[in-house]
């Protein structure tokens, strides 16, 4: 049986301004699509200053808004909430793509903001239009570099905070410092919980994540969290590659990883699962043991929530070849790509290598198996239901993964 799916060209970003997912196919996942016509279409109404007459502030009369007779009462209501509200996204330096990206996917136009640095590397933000009274939702993944990126961040929630925002949402696709969330000898430090007492601390008043490194992370917040998953990406990708679903297995790249491979699997057809043991000698330095499952003849997807060094997955995948897998797929939705990374991942060990645009890829770290997936329309539409208080209850808001 042939997995066959919505595909997307390999070596350019998927992007689209409509669901990516098919329903008719056995393994889609729901996605809505229901808001894509008033929503594509509306833009967000710039805070103007009061006005006076004669000394006195001047309101004008609040008139019906009127709207082509062809949408229905349930899409009229829909766009005149939207015109109405102040929603505000604000991108900084880390990965401007992916903002931009986002921004066009909710048909709203980018806050308009200056970020410079100083001679001796200062930060300095300055917002360039109001958020009095905004929902403000800032985005900016903590990638390398990382402390110069998160700087910023609390920076830029600081400029929305003292500009008299009503609400910041730091919108954080790639959360650094996530593999430092627990002790494993004496004498370390918790840098994962450090870094979410700074943001709470800067004024944000919300998070959103994109596959955090552990679910702990999330009670690091002392306020609400809303957790997104790249899977539904690319999984979508995975089905529209003609494989036999017989012949899949998903392989998690270690112990600690087999909870997010299992999901994995579940999702892309109850395909079997294998096990790569490892013994960690020290940071970013591996050793594989052993393989725990059947790979003989299989196509192997190795799934992981980032790609660092490549020394793990690397590793893993000369064990499959050895034990007879007949290719290797590595997945992943944070693409770090410390050196060697680009070396161990082009050295011909997989078939391909599947991430997210959670962080920026640079073009020099390009090679002919990488294959790039956005998550703009995933974050875009988490941002709409935050927006609208959606409950996570709601179906399809829960099959994006949402917690």
């Amino acid at each position: 049986m042939a997995l066959s799916l919505f595909h997307s060209t390999s070596s350019s970003i998927a992007f689209s301004s409509s669901s990516p997912y098919s329903p008719s196919s056995p393994f889609a996942i729901p996605f809505p699509t229901h808001r894509l016509s008033p929503r594509n279409t509306v833009r967000c109404n710039l805070v103007e200053p009061v006005k006076f007459n004669n000394g006195r502030p001047f309101i004008p009369v609040l008139r019906e808004p009127t709207l082509p007779n062809f949408l229905s009462s349930k899409d009229m209501e829909e766009t005149i909430n939207k015109n109405d509200t102040r929603l505000r996204i604000f991108s900084g330096t880390a990965n401007p793509a992916l903002s931009q990206e986002i921004a066009c996917y909710m048909g709203l136009e980018l806050g308009k903001i200056n970020i410079k640095r100083f001679a001796d590397g200062e930060i300095y933000v300055q917002l360039q239009e109001s958020v009095r009274g905004c929902d403000v939702y800032l985005v900016q993944p903590t990638c390398p570099p990382a402390n110069e990126n998160l700087m910023e961040l609390l920076i830029m929630i600081d400029a929305c905070r003292r500009a008299s925002a009503k609400n910041i949402t730091a919108v954080i696709p790639y959360f650094g410092y996530a593999r430092a969330d627990r002790k494993t000898q004496g004498r370390e430090s918790i840098a994962a919980k450090l870094v979410a007492n700074l943001i709470t601390e800067a004024g944000a008043n919300r998070v959103l994540a994109c596959d955090l490194h552990s679910g702990q992370s999330m009670g690091y917040f002392d306020i609400p969290v809303d957790h997104v998953y790249g899977q539904p990406v690319i999984l979508d990708y995975l089905a529209s590659k003609t494989i036999c679903s017989d012949d899949l297995i998903v392989v998690s790249p270690d112990v600690g990883g087999v909870a997010r491979a299992r999901a994995f699997a579940k999702k892309l057809s109850d395909a079997p699962l294998a096990i790569v043991d490892k013994r960690r000698h020290g940071h970013n330095v591996a050793e594989v043991m052993n393989l725990i499952g059947d790979v003989k003849g299989k196509v192997a997807v190795m799934v992981d929530d980032m790609i660092d060094t490549a020394g793990t997955i690397a590793k893993g995948a000369a064990l499959l070849h050895q034990e007879g897998a007949r290719e290797v797929y590595a997945c992943s939705t944070h693409a770090v790509f410390s050196p060697p990374a680009i070396q161990r991942l082009s050295s011909g060990l997989f078939q391909e290598v599947i991430i997210t645009n959670t962080i920026p890829v640079l073009e020099q770290n390009y090679f002919p198996q990488l294959t790039v997936l956005s998550v703009a329309n995933l974050l875009g539409e988490t941002i709409w239901r935050v927006h609208d208080d959606c409950s996570s209850g709601f179906e399809p808001y829960s099959s994006l993964g949402i917690d």
